[in-house]
């Protein structure tokens, strides 16, 4: 048993050694081809690369739409104005009137104390605050629809809310988010759409060079089938080349996207600022951004090995 091991085992690494040997010489080749036309491949890779841009960008433009909805009221509560004349008590007791409702999941008093604390730290209006002799402000009640109420159940408390005789303004916040939610899940189609499109223009552009590559180098593949290579070596060549090409356009795409980034830093800090800090913008994650890469890299094989496919198809018949 000893014996047949030790028989087996140096086949076994002179196999492992020739696969390594064999990708080698493929990594080695492609890398020449593509030093061969700089110029080419440089053109290719700045169209993929912008190709791949887009989609990222609209990423990161609908993230941070989504942060802007978040800073300006998340929620989908309802806002009711009581009348100044509404005391604590009254407050109160509308307040608890209100979460005995089977359309309401909770109800949250804010004093007027609380408003004016929140007026002061907004931007602009500490001085006209410090002016006042007595808080105008008066009760509000942040209503909360139940999770799973759609929007006429939630238009239809509105309207009862609204006809109270302590009520004296209702404003319903859940309308605006709703209409941006809208506009964000379609951001989000559309984004998802050109990614496909764009994905698909990067493997054609990468299949086209490689199927010139393949057209300019016919009589040594054909050299390479006489002598009995088969189609997965002679294919793979071609495949690290795809890959070289959607590495280098992932990072190009990437790049681009951290000039973005930096470019758009100092208009949106200076917008940070005029909403006191409440507003939160931020960029890509690292995460995306190598999910982003690793697309690249797979595009760029698949536009190879379509293109080297069809060639090996055709020359075989």
């Amino acid at each position: 048993m000893s014996a047949r091991v030790a028989m087996g085992s140096p086949v076994r690494h002179s196999r492992v050694a020739m696969w390594r040997r064999q990708h080698a010489w493929c990594v080695r080749d492609s890398l020449r081809q593509l030093a061969r036309r700089p110029l080419g491949s440089a053109l290719t890779v700045a169209v993929m690369g912008l190709a791949l841009a887009l989609p990222l960008a609209f990423y990161l433009l609908l993230t941070n739409l989504q942060h802007l909805a978040t800073a300006l009221g998340d929620s989908q509560s309802v806002s009711v104005f009581l009348k100044s004349s509404v005391a604590a008590d009254g407050a109160d007791k509308l307040a608890a009137t209100l979460r005995v409702r089977a359309d309401v999941a909770g109800v949250t008093v804010r004093t007027p104390q609380q408003g004016l604390a929140e007026l002061a730290a907004m931007q602009g209006f500490g001085d006209a605050i410090k002016s006042l002799s007595d808080n105008p402000l008066p009760f509000v009640l942040l209503v909360e629809p139940r999770a799973d109420a759609d929007r006429v159940q939630v238009e239809s408390m509105v309207a009862a809310v609204r006809a109270l005789p302590d009520v004296d303004l209702v404003q319903d916040n859940g309308q605006w988010r709703a209409r941006l939610d809208a506009l964000i899940a379609l951001g989000r189609r559309v984004t998802l759409l050109l990614a496909a499109l764009l994905g698909a223009a990067a493997v054609l552009v990468i299949g086209n060079t490689v199927r010139l590559d393949l057209r300019s180098r016919g009589d040594e593949i054909a050299v390479q089938r006489l002598i009995g290579a088969s189609a997965a070596f002679v294919r793979r060549p071609y495949l690290y080349e795809g890959v070289w090409y959607g590495l280098a356009a992932g990072i190009v795409a990437v790049l681009l996207v951290l000039v973005l980034e930096a470019v758009l830093a100092a208009p949106v800090r200076d917008l940070v600022a005029s909403y006191a800090g409440r507003l939160h913008f931020g960029g890509l994650s690292w995460v995306t951004l190598g999910v982003a890469l690793a697309i690249a890299v797979a595009l760029g094989w698949l536009g190879a090995w379509i293109a080297s496919s069809r060639h090996l198809a055709r020359t075989k018949s």
